[in-house]
């Protein structure tokens, strides 16, 4: 008897739906995409209705050759990839590439890899969905385009190795605008007053100075405050009315694919590619019980959508964990948005009963901690709303009106579990547009106060504030942003992001907050100016909702992409013919003059970065590093002159050089502090580039010492072996993780600890 073969994505995927369905089937990964655009050429007719050119991708020969050779031993094929656009498409490549008939193949979807789920997918088996398959065929074919008709531009005026792209360009140029916005901010001085207000021995509490005749008060500086103050302080104080009300607040929807990267971002301070990655694992599953299943459904949605049984299943969980009093009535029910795909379930447990504390210790530290928060926000999605009840005091001091407010809660309801974090962004908005951020609620308001009651001014505060710049974007809000603009979808944003940064368009501060780099903000210069409708936000959205539309089965592929192709392809052909001025309108007069030949240097852009050119080129070749115009002190001094060493910036990176220069022009490798590792060795290690730019580690005694590292040595023990070394693993888009060289024991970073502590208080 032939066994039916199933074909999914990854081998933990195929290991567990193996086991689900038992000898009878051969569950064999094809491992992801199998086919794409040739890899050094456009790979796209574009004369012919923008037909594509397949090619197998390298290393996936032998992974094709084993499933056709399986699917000819099978009666049927079943494909299992992903349930969403891109998941079809590889599916249809799959079956084009190993030669199945029609009749062979069959597609089954499950939001859930659990028995259940997988059995019933068999039982409702269907065929590959070709408007699917049309609307990433779109995507690809569209970002193809960009990447490989664009992209040259850059090479040509910029330098070579740049590359554009569709959405990463769109996101880039969201960062660049509010680099700008926070340098052009200018900080507005303000002030606010609070005044602290007795009872006769009955406590405290503060109040804040709203108006004055009635009217909003604006103190714009120390002179006003102090004046306001002092009047404060000589008036008759007496509460004018007293205001009590219950304050309703709803849980938040379960999770959906941006809003679970924007939660992990913000509690523990994950990556958007990290995230994803847990959520994978968990989406694929591991043994629970003797069983392999799946933990949560699909990961990439946009839906807040939940399943009926799922949903009777929490209910019963809810009133067996926290009494029927956090039950509500009914359901409750969330909207999805008019934008959203609304493809699969809200991420949410396949089954609630599987209780973080059950199964922590199969889990890895990560994985335990992504399940939590996705159990977690599921439940009290179906909990009753916390209740507050809310005293309002408006207190008057002769003609100016003071107001205190105070909360308790009534009812715990969904906060006993979980309640939704915010955003710094969130926090700051207040202070950005000139409000103090004196807390609203002060929990020592009695409840007990009365209209009529006198008080006595105990203290007045007055306190100076200045409105602050908008915040720079975090992984997390810049998933909200793109998310709000309708640009990419859930399944794009960890692309997105990973993409940027290793371009080394924008880099992280602090491992937070982005910045865009020298060569980003060149790049979207020359894009925006020269192609203002291509990378612009409402077409970049607008072109999502076409490939929507594609996937519905409204539009035709093709004329979707004759559209996009036809609006900017005349200003590129445009930007080519001048490229010349272009590149000269990147060009900057530097105050420096060369030595060889005493004509001006010019500052000009290179593939490791920007450097300094003899204007008389191609007479003169004299060219040098630019070193940057912020000088970093040290406490080492010049060995030849007694001078202090400076931190200084060129082509090849960090070096030391002394600040006495040009009288002294002594300089040596950035030393990181740390005694290089090598038995014996004295030497210190030093930062490096290679020749094509890439940082790396080694020892200031080479060639005697040739240690050398790619990733960051950081001087920390190892707490297992004891080896001097610790070294950080060189990902530039994820959080840091060490581990040690020696033994291979993996340790959690100090930021990490630090989350680890938090999360515990």
């Amino acid at each position: 008897m032939s066994k039916s073969l199933v074909v999914v994505e990854s081998p933990a995927k195929a290991k567990t739906i193996n086991k689900i369905l038992g000898k009878n089937f051969v569950v064999k990964p094809c491992m992801g995409h199998v086919r794409d655009l040739p890899p050094k050429e456009l790979g796209i007719d574009i004369g012919d209705g923008f037909k594509p050119r397949y090619v197998t991708i390298r290393g996936k020969g032998k992974i094709l050759s084993g499933l056709r050779k399986a699917a000819q031993a099978a009666d049927t094929t079943y494909l299992a990839t992903d349930p969403d656009r891109e998941g079809e498409a590889i599916a249809w490549h799959v079956a084009q590439a190993i030669s199945c008939k029609d009749d062979d193949v069959k597609r089954i979807l499950f939001n859930e890899i659990t028995p259940k789920a997988v059995r019933e997918s068999l039982e409702h088996s269907g065929v590959l969905d070709l408007h699917k398959v049309d609307a990433q065929q779109a995507r690809r074919v569209l970002d193809r385009l960009v990447g490989y008709e664009i992209s040259p531009l850059l090479w040509k005026v910029i330098h070579s190795g740049l590359s554009a792209g569709r959405v990463q360009s769109v996101a880039v140029r969201l960062i660049c605008e509010r680099d700008r916005e926070i340098k052009a901010f200018a900080p507005q001085e303000y002030w606010s007053i609070a005044a602290l207000l007795g009872r006769e021995s009955r406590g405290s509490f503060w109040a804040r100075l709203l108006a004055k005749d009635g009217k909003k008060l604006d103190i714009v500086n120390q002179e006003q405050a102090d004046r306001i103050a002092a009047e404060l302080a000589t008036q008759d104080i007496a509460v004018k009315e007293v205001k009590k009300r219950d304050q309703v607040r709803r849980p938040a929807p379960p999770f959906t694919t941006s809003t679970l990267q924007q939660e992990c971002a913000r509690r523990m301070r994950f990556s958007v590619k990290r995230t994803m990655a847990v959520a994978q694992q968990l989406y694929e599953g591991i043994e629970v019980e003797g069983e392999t299943r799946g933990l949560i459904t699909y990961m990439r949605t946009d839906s807040v959508r939940v399943a009926a049984d799922a949903i009777a299943e929490v209910r019963e969980q809810i009133d067996a964990l926290y009494g029927r009093e956090y039950v509500p009535e009914t359901p409750n029910h969330y909207r999805t948005k008019n934008s959203a795909q609304d493809a699969h379930e809200a991420i949410r447990p396949t089954s609630v009963a599987l209780h973080p504390d059950k199964i922590e210790y199969l889990l890895k530290p990560d994985q335990a901690r992504v399940y939590s928060l996705i159990w977690k926000r599921f439940v009290t999605s179906q909990m009753k709303p916390q209740v507050l009840n809310i005293t309002t005091a408006n207190v008057e001091a002769g003609a100016y009106s003071l107001r205190a407010t105070g909360s308790i809660v009534k009812f715990p309801g969904f906060t006993l579990l979980y309640s939704e974090s915010k955003e710094e962004e969130d926090k700051s908005e207040a202070a950005s547009n000139g409000i103090a951020q004196r807390k609203e609620e002060d929990e020592s308001m009695p409840a007990d106060i009365a209209e009529g009651e006198v008080m006595k001014l105990e203290k007045i505060t007055p306190e100076q504030h200045f409105t602050k710049p908008p915040p720079r974007f975090t992984e997390a809000s810049l998933v909200k942003q793109l998310e709000s603009e309708g640009i990419g979808r859930p399944s794009t944003y960890a692309q997105i992001i990973t993409t940027i940064l290793e371009r080394e368009y924008v880099e992280k501060v602090n491992n937070r907050y982005f910045v865009a780099t020298e060569r980003g903000q060149t790049v979207n210069k020359l894009l925006v100016d020269t192609f203002p409708h291509l990378f612009n936000v409402a077409f970049t959205a607008n072109m999502e909702d076409k490939l929507d539309q594609v996937e519905g089965g409204g539009t035709n592929w093709v004329e979707i992409v004759q559209q996009f192709y036809d609006s900017w392809k005349g200003d590129l052909d445009a930007a080519n013919n001048r490229r010349k001025e272009l590149k000269l309108a990147l060009q900057e007069l530097s105050d420096e003059d060369c030595e060889d030949c005493g004509a001006d240097m010019i500052v000009k852009w290179g593939r490791n970065g920007r450097f300094l050119a003899c204007s008389g080129y191609p007479k003169c070749k004299n060219t040098k590093p630019l070193e940057e115009q912020s000088e970093v002190e040290t406490d080492e001094v010049c060995d030849q002159c007694s001078a202090p060493m400076v931190v200084k910036t060129g082509r090849y990176g960090r070096f030391l050089a002394c600040s006495g220069y040009p009288t002294c022009k002594n300089v040596k490798p950035y030393i990181l502090g740390i005694q290089c590792p090598e038995d014996g060795c004295e030497g210190q290690i030093v930062e490096k580039r290679s020749r094509k730019g890439k940082v790396f580690f080694g020892c200031s005694t080479y060639p005697q010492c040739k240690f050398a590292s790619w990733d960051r040595p950081i001087d920390r023990k190892c707490a297992h072996c004891d080896a001097a070394l610790l070294y950080e693993k060189s990902s530039r888009s994820g959080a840091p993780a060490l581990y040690c060289r020696v033994c291979g024991t993996e340790h959690e970073s100090e930021e990490g600890e630090e989350d680890k502590s938090a999360q515990a208080a």
